[in-house]
This record gives structure tokens, C-alpha cells and sequence, in this order.
């Protein structure tokens, strides 16, 4: 059968003037001839509203600082940010944002991990906070109940990190290495030759000029390495320096033929003010595999966090608290 489609016309017969009708789900708007039709503005989409309050970090923060039996006293260094760390703000710059970090990410009953000569040693559970006013940037420290596997029980020093990805590091052995004979003067040799290398001022003695000495034992090499502190006219401590002081760090790792310099740090004060570094510890704390050194650095007035770093084979100062000048070897 043939279907035929009948088309019918629809008058459609309306009063002069504007009007609406509706037809089929479509308003269809009528008006007389000559009258215009009135412009539609949408209104503006409602802006987006800017987050408020200061931003974060997400990820793991670095803590570092002493045991006391069984409690102890951690201090921030700042949020792992990819290779580096984030330093942390002042007040001055940044108004409350101390108050509202501790506030948002450190209360009473947070876990963090620690970790001693390069492994996972124990937790920390945060009973209360305060504020370290002996860093040049001073910032939010924690003080916390300690539990320490039995091994490392005669633990002083140690370093802190927050988040999931701390939690799930496995426990290793953990070893205090004490510097031997050889070590020591290895110190000794690498200092000399860094001291005539830069032509720098003699003291009367290098040996009585070294005024601190670790030897540490990092995952990433199958040798040991050796950090030493040398000071001349200057003191491992806050405090002030002759004019004409310097200090010089070392970092060296044993070769085929003895240890070999792996870093040098040298600081005169005239030019640069005083700052007096000291091996803290050594962690992979960003977890690429390779280890990090953190250096405690004693200036005239306050003290800072600076940490070291491999690039390939070189060692660097990739970070320093802004009371020193920007890192550049």
C-alpha cells in the first residue's frame, strides 16, 4: 500500500502585539510588524572561587634531630620535592603559614618514621609541638615518644620522614661504623691537599683544626665514606669567627688506592660569614636509590640545614636554608 502524506496549512490567527506560544516543546515568540525584539543577556557564569589558605606539602617531610631515651626532639627541614627539598618559609614572608602547618599536618598522634646511619630504625609518635627558634628560618619542631628496634638502641641522632611511602621501607641491619687509624688520616691528607690547592691560610695545625670527623656506610657503595669538618679561627658552634676564619668540609669515599675527595665545601668568613658545616646523617630520602647527606651548618647567630647529593658521579649542594648563599657546588 501506497502511504500518502496529507500536508494541512494552520492558520494561526493572533491579537497585535508581542506574545508567546508554545508549539511542540518550542516557544516560538510572536510581534507585531516593526517592533524589535528585546536582547537576551545570559547571565555571566559564576566565577570559580580561588582556594583559600596556604597550600601544603603532599608529600614526605624531613625531619631531623636527638634522642633522649625514650623520647625525642625533631625538627623540619622541609617537604622532598622530587630531588630536592622544599625550604621552608619564613614568617615574613609567608604570615601564619608556620602556625597553620603545624596546626594541618603535625598533630598530636602523628607517626613518622625514623631512620638512623641510612636505615629504617623506629617510629615516632608526636605527643607536642613548638617552634625552633635556633634555625635562621625558625620553624615548627615536634617532641614524641620513640620506639627503636632493640639494635639501635645507643641511637643519638636521627632523621624523620612522614607519609605512607615511609612506612612501607623494609627494617635492614643497622651499624654504627667508627672511624679507624686509616680514616683519620686519610682526613688529614685530603685536607692538606685541598688547603694547598686554594692557597688557603695554614692553621698551626691540621689535626688540631679538624674538628669533626664521621665515618658512614651508604646502600649505594660497597665502600665507606668519610665527612670531616676543619676550622680554623672558627668553632663548631653559634657563635662568632676571627675575621680571617674559614671552614672546610670534606666527603670522601675509599678507592683501590685510599680515600678519594668526593665533595669539598670551603667558606671563608670574611666574604661569605661565618658557616661551619657538620656531617648530620645520610639517607636516600627521595627513595631514587642513591644516598643524601644532610649537613648541619653553625653560623654566628643561628644555625641551618643544607643537604648534599650525587649528579651521575658528582657530588653537589643542591640545597641550603636561605641564611647561606645559593647553592653552587
Amino acid at each position: 500500500m501506497r502511504r500518502r502524506w496529507l500536508l494541512i496549512a494552520v492558520i494561526l490567527t493572533v491579537p497585535s502585539g508581542c506574545d508567546n506560544v508554545s508549539w511542540g516543546g518550542v516557544d516560538i515568540s510572536l510581534r507585531a510588524p516593526g517592533e524589535e525584539a528585546e536582547d537576551t543577556v545570559p547571565e555571566p557564569a559564576p566565577e570559580a572561587e580561588e582556594p583559600t589558605g596556604p597550600v601544603f606539602p603532599t608529600g614526605p617531610i624531613l625531619f631531623a634531630g636527638s634522642r633522649d631515651g625514650g623520647t625525642a626532639t625533631l625538627t623540619v627541614v622541609g617537604a622532598i620535592d622530587g630531588d630536592s627539598i622544599a625550604p621552608f618559609p619564613s614568617d615574613t614572608d609567608r604570615p601564619g603559614y608556620r602556625d597553620e602547618f603545624t596546626r594541618a599536618l603535625l598533630p598530636p598522634g602523628l607517626e613518622m618514621t625514623l631512620f638512623a646511619e641510612g636505615v629504617r630504625v623506629g617510629r615516632l609518635t608526636v605527643t607536642e609541638t613548638d617552634v625552633d627558634l635556633d634555625q635562621c628560618v625558625p620553624r615548627p619542631r615536634v617532641h614524641g615518644i620513640v620506639e627503636l628496634v632493640p639494635g639501635a638502641l645507643a641511637v643519638d641522632r636521627v632523621l624523620g620522614l612522614t607519609g605512607p611511602e615511609s612506612r612501607g621501607r623494609p627494617f635492614e641491619d643497622f651499624r654504627v661504623l667508627a672511624h679507624n687509624y686509616n680514616q683519620r688520616v686519610s682526613s688529614l691528607n685530603l685536607a692538606a691537599g685541598v688547603i694547598q690547592e686554594l692557597g688557603a691560610r695554614w692553621p698551626t695545625s691540621v689535626l688540631q683544626a679538624r674538628a669533626d670527623i664521621r665515618a658512614f656506610q651508604r646502600r649505594d657503595s660497597p665502600e665507606p665514606s668519610i665527612a670531616a669538618t676543619f676550622l680554623v679561627g672558627d668553632r663548631l658552634a653559634v657563635g662568632n669567627a676571627e675575621p680571617d676564619s674559614y671552614s672546610l668540609f670534606l666527603l670522601g669515599t675509599r678507592g683501590p688506592e685510599g680515600y678519594t675527595q668526593d665533595f669539598v665545601w670551603y667558606r671563608e668568613a670574611a666574604s661569605d660569614g661565618k658557616g661551619a658545616p657538620r656531617y648530620f646523617d645520610h639517607l636516600d630520602w627521595d627513595g631514587d636509590g642513591l644516598s643524601e647527606v644532610l649537613l648541619d651548618v653553625f653560623g654566628s647567630e643561628d644555625r641551618w640545614f643544607a643537604a648534599l647529593g650525587r649528579q651521575g658521579v658528582s657530588w653537589r649542594r643542591f640545597f641550603e636554608d636561605p641564611c647561606g648563599p645559593s647553592p653552587s657546588g
